[in-house]
């Protein structure tokens, strides 16, 4: 009998999570013949609590291609942590599945994604149902084990790079400028501050902070003073969650994570109190994981890619699995995409590897090489009046 599937998207979204949907709408499709209902769940796994789906295959063409250079979560997101197996909310969740004739989920994530991934695989199997569950990467942190890199991490990295190149550039105009400091997203892991790294030396900040690095505070000042008084400037690229203790912005959410914006702003008030000069705090935000404009190419090919393989493995009867990338020896960059044990991605986390640390100022060349294939190519952006296109998805509910 033809099972129904049901594709979610969950966590914090990336510039390329909706070319991972298309991916999956795109070869789902090709199966109407294996396919019963092509679903979206609405706000993650709060849409199959909460019995909130709407119909993928109602959805015009020509919005599912703009969903290649559409940021943000096209189906909307969550945060919210599934509890144990045998919680009540379970119950919900069978109703939307049996309703629905639901057999494949394929959930759109990062870490903590993966634990809701691997749950929903375990509450099946523990409940003996036919319902095999997928995971697809997703993260800008690139934090995600088992897989070369996270789908997200290339293009934010491109918006990371290019930001502070034009930061850097601006802060050379003037005799006595400014210490500028750019914030960049990375609770854990930096991978995504260290992107900074591939800048030349003409266009590159002059320090350089991961949270793999540790944090001294009068090593740091030095720093900056020798650097400010030799050029009139200093610009510094630091992850958000440097060991630098500050008042942060948000709350905690499900998963116990919190807010970590704030560590520019304290680090600028430390350098006007301690050394006298001229500051500027600056916390990329939101535009980093959000930018179609600055995208890397390979990064969408490779989640619309890894979108597709996760409907086949589905389809397989594979469960309990991620999709994930595996670089392969070749002068020129190319990867293939096999599957993982979901159990053992879940809540895990890769670090920026320590060998690859040279100095505050510097990073390997091992991981410029691994960056830089990831970074080089440039997509074509559709755009009407300087402005891109985005997907207006109908999201017409299913009853």
């Amino acid at each position: 009998m033809k099972k129904s599937l049901v594709y979610f998207q969950s966590g914090g979204p990336t510039t390329v999570i909706n070319c991972s949907m298309y991916g999956v709408i795109a070869e789902a499709l090709k199966h109407n013949d294996e396919i019963d209902g092509l679903y979206g769940s609405l706000h993650g796994v709060e849409g199959l609590i909460n019995d909130n789906l709407v119909d993928l295959r109602k959805e015009d063409l020509e919005d599912l291609e703009l969903l290649k250079q559409t940021p943000g979560a096209a189906l909307l997101s969550s945060r919210k942590k599934l509890p144990s197996i045998d919680d009540p909310l379970f119950k919900e969740i069978i109703k939307t599945i049996q309703k629905h004739n639901i057999g494949y989920v394929l959930v759109n994530g990062g870490n903590d994604s993966m634990d809701t991934c691997h749950r929903l695989h375990e509450f099946f199997v523990d409940k003996k149902m036919d319902v095999k569950v997928i995971g697809v990467p997703k993260t800008i942190d690139n934090d995600l084990v088992l897989t070369d890199h996270s789908l997200g991490y290339p293009s934010a990295a491109r918006h990371v790079i290019n930001f502070l190149k034009m930061v850097v550039i601006d802060a050379k105009a003037y005799t006595r400028g400014k210490v500028i400091i750019v914030e960049i997203m990375g609770r854990n892991a930096g991978w995504l501050t260290a992107s900074v790294d591939l800048l030349p030396e003409d266009s590159r900040p002059d320090l350089i902070y991961l949270p793999e690095m540790g944090f001294d505070e009068e090593r740091f000042l030095k720093k900056v003073k020798e650097i400010y008084e030799k050029k009139g400037y200093c610009v510094l690229a630091c992850s958000e969650g440097i060991d630098v203790q500050h008042k942060n912005c948000g709350v905690l959410d499900s998963f116990g994570h919190a807010s970590l914006e704030g560590v520019s702003i304290t680090l600028a008030e430390l350098i006007k109190e301690r050394l006298g000069y001229g500051t500027r705090a600056m916390d990329l935000s939101l535009a980093q994981r959000a930018d179609p404009l600055l995208a890397s190419e390979i990064d969408k090919e490779e989640a619309i890619a890894c979108g597709k393989k996760a409907v086949l493995a589905a389809l397989s009867n594979e469960s309990g699995v991620m999709v994930a990338l595996r670089r392969l020896p070749s002068d020129a960059y190319k990867s293939e995409i096999f599957l993982v044990p979901v159990k053992e991605v879940a809540n895990r986390e890769k670090a920026f590897p320590k060998e690859w640390i040279v100095s505050e100022e510097r990073l390997s060349d091992e991981f410029r090489e691994y960056l830089r294939p990831l970074v080089s190519s440039s997509p074509l952006v559709e755009c009407e009046n300087g402005i891109f296109l985005s997907a207006s998805l109908r999201l017409e509910k299913v009853v």
